[in-house]
């Protein structure tokens, strides 16, 4: 998909900078349906049309940035990864060009998000000029989630919180976007990892439907 227009660019930020404790090894590269997880989140967020796409990296720095260095994106560096997630949003937001009106934060241990979902958050802000759009699983919101620019300055001051807090702060100005509750699946332990390898084999029962 060609990159949006100037007068409407929504940039991707993937947060890669994870030391991955509890899979015992850089999730990140970890194959899965055919390629790295960094690697399809980055190709997922190109697909969408988000432009530029920013990759954060924290421990794993070297070998991410490595698998991803023939992919169109701008790999910065979290000095701060280890105090927690938000950190790396901020270093996100910061990064993005002011020629974005807006970003998509993204997690590449998500392995059932679409390009397609990315694409009607970036859809429903262009409709609505919410200042958030937030994927709703079920009862549970999660990633990815797109944050207007009037939110970047609140966002890159925060140490704490995910950007849950943010969320909550505008919740009543949010757009809420529904998908299956079972695209709410992430890769944090090796079973978690080997049941969705087995999935996208065909070998086991696929979620969902969509696109």
């Amino acid at each position: 998909m060609e990159p949006m227009s100037e007068e409407r660019r929504v940039a991707g930020i993937v947060l890669a900078a994870g030391s991955s404790t509890r899979m015992g090894r850089n999730k990140l590269l970890l194959d899965v349906g055919g390629e790295t997880l960094v690697r399809r989140a980055i190709r997922l967020a190109s697909d969408a049309g988000l432009h530029p796409v920013i990759l954060v990296s924290g421990r794993f720095r070297e070998a991410v940035e490595r698998e991803v260095e023939d992919l169109a994106c701008t790999p910065i560096f979290n000095p701060d990864h280890e105090t927690g997630i938000q950190t790396s949003v901020a270093c996100g937001v910061v990064a993005a060009p002011a020629s974005c009106g807006a970003a998509v934060v993204m997690l590449p241990d998500m392995p059932f998000v679409t390009a397609r979902m990315v694409r009607t958050l970036v859809e429903r802000h262009a409709e609505t000029d919410a200042p958030l759009v937030v994927s709703r699983y079920g009862e549970v919101n999660a990633p990815p989630i797109l944050y207007d620019r009037g939110l970047f300055g609140e966002i890159s001051h925060m140490r704490a919180g995910c950007g849950r807090e943010v969320v909550r702060r505008h919740h009543d100005r949010a757009v809420l976007v529904d998908w299956p509750a079972d695209r709410l699946r992430d890769l944090d332990r090796p079973d978690e990892y080997e049941a969705v390898r087995t999935e996208l084999a065909g070998i086991g029962p696929r979620p969902g439907d969509l696109p």
